[in-house]
Order: C-alpha cells, then structure tokens, then sequence
C-alpha cells in the first residue's frame, strides 16, 4: 500500500498559527473551532482533531487533561519537541504555561530513578498554582 502524501491545507496553516500565538496558553479544540470560524474558515471538530493527533505524533504540541473538565486542552511546544523533558506549570487564575526546565528538575529526576527505581515521564503533566503575577495582585487587593 502506498504511503499518504502529507499536505499543508488553509486550514491545518491556521491552526499551526493559532497555537503559536498562544503558546504560553493551553487551548482546546472549541477555542480552535471558534478562531476558525472568526477567520471563516469552515473545518468540523474531526478535523481539527485529526490534525492535533498529527501534530501530537510530531511532538509539535502538548496534550493535558484540563483540571476539572472532561475535555484536553492542547499547547504549541516548538518544533524540536523540547518541551516533552520538562514538566510545566500552569496559573489557575491567569491560565499562563511555565516551563519547569532548570537543573532541579534533573535533581528530581535522578533521586525518583536511584531512590524509588522510577522513571519520570513529564509530557501531558501540569502541575497547578499562581503565578507571581497573580499572587502579587490578589496580595494587593
């Protein structure tokens, strides 16, 4: 069987851009659908989801559970993929993405694997908080 040729359509173009734009964000497939529409561009959900799953496999963007919905929610990565090393933190109140990629993070990593014999695998986990931001200005209210 032949393979399928990959191609690049107005629509997967838009959606790459939109994940871009808000990579410090997580997005979800409703958000996607309605920029979509804004730009009237005519997709249906299978689409999108279709397209998600390639970019998944390609490591191009993150997929998380989003805390206390039933749906995913997805953020831009880069196209190297780095950002399946490092666990990321996500502010509750402002909704903005941290990346956890410093030296302690390899601290962990290694007494996980030498102390308990488990191996940390951080893509699609988000740890919750506040952010400086929003802790500083809920502090001054």
């Amino acid at each position: 069987m032949a393979e399928r040729k990959t191609y690049t359509t107005k629509t997967r173009t838009e959606i790459l851009e939109y994940l871009k734009q808000n990579w410090s964000v997580t997005v979800s497939v409703s958000d996607i659908k309605k920029h979509l529409e804004e730009k009237e561009i005519k997709a249906n959900t299978t689409t999108i989801y279709r397209y998600l799953d390639k970019l998944l496999a390609e490591h191009v963007i993150i997929k998380y559970a989003d805390k206390g919905m039933e749906r995913a929610v997805y953020q831009y990565s880069g196209e190297t993929g780095h950002c399946v090393t490092h666990l990321h933190l996500k502010c509750v109140k402002c909704g903005k993405i941290f990346h956890l990629d410093c030296g302690f993070m390899d601290e962990i990593r290694d007494h996980l694997m030498k102390n308990h014999h488990f191996r940390l695998l951080c893509e699609g986990d988000l740890l919750h908080g506040i952010c400086g931001d929003c802790d500083k200005e809920m502090k001054d209210k």
